[in-house]
């Protein structure tokens, strides 16, 4: 306990002391949101990379997926890599850096209102963004009450806040600064700390090949598997198809997600987007391919101790921790602040998010008039109080719905901003009815869903929501009327203007 408890101090103890040495990169608005948009590789692609995979990842998707797909659940934790890192980085990183400089936006809600000329679209989306995030916000929570139960034997409530209070202090000292810092240092902690959780677990059962072959002879489950004998150890699992759906949903579902896509607006340089995508894919390669490989091996550790003794049926939350439980007191306490890492960092990107968008997007100029620059960063700060205290009192008391409100927030965050913002990078020919049409259907096919229930899995109706605004906005735009062409044209110009760069960056034209 005492190993433990020293791992925690010494952690929290860091996390604070980044907040007071980024305190003055936090007198501007530009500062205190996106670092002055001079954040380098390292920090930005650790920023994305913690920001992606919280504690939900590891110990709550990681455990259900691992469990229903076997050891094809690390397909994906590789579409996270590719398609929610490299190709993410690669199609959007240097466009987002360009055009938001160009129109001084700062959030993707203002980048909506300032590309499509349109101030409603700016205040719907920061509403969209508030709906959807803090429900997100107070899932980060869940995955910790098992695993600190486990390793403290102390209340959820006593985890939950503290844990609140620390990120609210590090993030409202420091801004985007000191969560990008703080990020790159809790990065280094996910990364260690999987390798050695992995290796652990698995030498306790034999080693690798043992472990496989134990997981080839689990019994076929008619209803889970077809029949089909060592379904857990196959290449594409026992159900392909709604893999499928979770590798779309975790992995392009990034490309729309504001607290994602912020990261992007803080990159420093040409050569920040360049190393900055190597490491980052490199990241989520061993963060999230880890965490969904170790949940393949799941069905190892059957135990009643995961199952609801009224219902019968499994507890995915109880499965990574089980997993876990039997490891040393050391690796115990390297896995829970692991986890916290994981959850800090997720957490920090979100409420710095959020209270960003509700002060520059929906309190600026609408509800409060002539905001200094001082006021709007007292006013985001305040904010970060706000958003931390309403998601610790849902992550306490959550409501019945909150779970599945919880795991339709990416769905509809992404399907609804994914394709206008994409093609608003990319293509003229956008339209405001567009950038509407696709608003509405992301969120109506996600909560519509939730209650009726039309699609069975809400995970493939979020990638359904993704896939619909990408076919819904350019069909749109063919019929419905432009932008003003010199406002469009104006904008575009960003992309024109001349650099120089060394060969080494470009070849010239014979």
């Amino acid at each position: 306990m005492g190993v433990k408890l020293i791992l925690l101090i010494v952690f929290f103890a860091v996390m604070v002391g980044v907040g007071f040495y980024a305190r003055r990169h936090t007198r501007s608005v530009d500062g205190f949101v996106l670092g002055g948009r001079s954040v380098g590789p390292w920090l930005t692609a650790f920023a994305y990379g913690t920001s992606y995979f919280s504690a939900v990842v590891f110990v709550g998707y990681a455990g259900q997926f691992g469990w229903k797909y076997g050891i094809a659940s690390t397909w994906i934790g590789i579409g996270n890599a590719v398609i929610g890192s490299l190709l993410a980085w690669v199609v959007l990183g240097r466009r987002t850096k360009v055009m938001t400089q160009h129109l001084r936006s700062k959030t993707m809600p203002d980048f909506f209102g300032e590309r499509y000329d349109c101030k409603a679209l700016k205040i719907t989306a920061s509403v969209i963004v508030f709906i959807f995030l803090i429900p997100y916000t107070a899932s980060v929570y869940n995955g910790l009450s098992r695993l600190f139960g486990m390793a403290f034997h102390i209340p959820y409530t006593a985890c939950v806040v503290v844990m609140a209070l620390f990120t609210a202090v590090y993030v409202i000292l420091g801004g985007y600064m000191a969560t990008a810092i703080n990020d790159f240092i809790q990065g280094i902690i996910m990364l260690v700390g999987i390798v050695v959780v992995i290796g652990a677990v698995l030498s306790g059962k034999g080693g690798f090949l043992q472990a496989i072959q134990t997981m080839a002879q689990i019994p076929s489950d008619v209803a889970v598997t077809s029949g089909q004998p060592g379904a857990f150890t196959s290449f594409f699992g026992p159900d392909p198809l709604n893999l499928l759906g979770v590798v779309i949903l975790t992995s392009l579902g990034t490309w729309g997600l504001p607290q994602m896509i912020n990261k992007f607006y803080a990159i420093k340089d040409e050569k920040a987007i360049n190393t900055g995508t190597v490491i980052s894919t490199l990241f989520a390669v061993v963060v999230a391919g880890g965490s969904y490989f170790l949940g393949g091996f799941g069905r190892l550790f059957d135990d009643p101790a995961i199952y609801d003794q009224t219902t019968g049926s499994v507890i995915y939350d109880s499965i990574i921790p089980f997993m876990l439980s039997s490891l040393p007191d050391i690796l115990i306490g390297i896995v829970v602040v692991l986890v916290l890492s994981a959850s800090m960092s997720t957490l920090s990107s979100l409420v710095l998010t959020s209270s960003s968008t509700m002060t520059l997007d929906l309190l600026k100029d609408n509800v409060m008039k002539n905001m200094s620059e001082k006021k709007q960063v007292i006013t985001m700060q305040l904010l970060i109080v706000f958003f931390i205290v309403i998601s610790v009192v849902i992550a306490l008391n959550p409501p019945t719905f909150i779970a599945q409100l919880m795991g339709i927030s990416w769905g509809a965050l992404a399907g609804a901003f994914l394709a206008p913002f994409l093609y608003g990078l990319y293509w003229k020919g956008v339209t405001r009815a567009a950038v509407w049409a696709s608003f509405i259907a992301g969120v109506g096919i996600t909560v519509s869903n939730m209650f009726i229930g039309y699609i069975a899995s809400p995970i493939n109706a979020g990638a359904i929501a993704m896939i619909a605004g990408l076919v819904i906005v350019p069909v749109v735009s063919l019929v419905t009327p432009k932008v003003k062409k010199e406002k469009v044209d104006e904008i575009f110009t960003c992309y024109d203007e001349k650099v120089t760069i060394t060969k080494k960056r470009s070849l010239e034209a014979n």
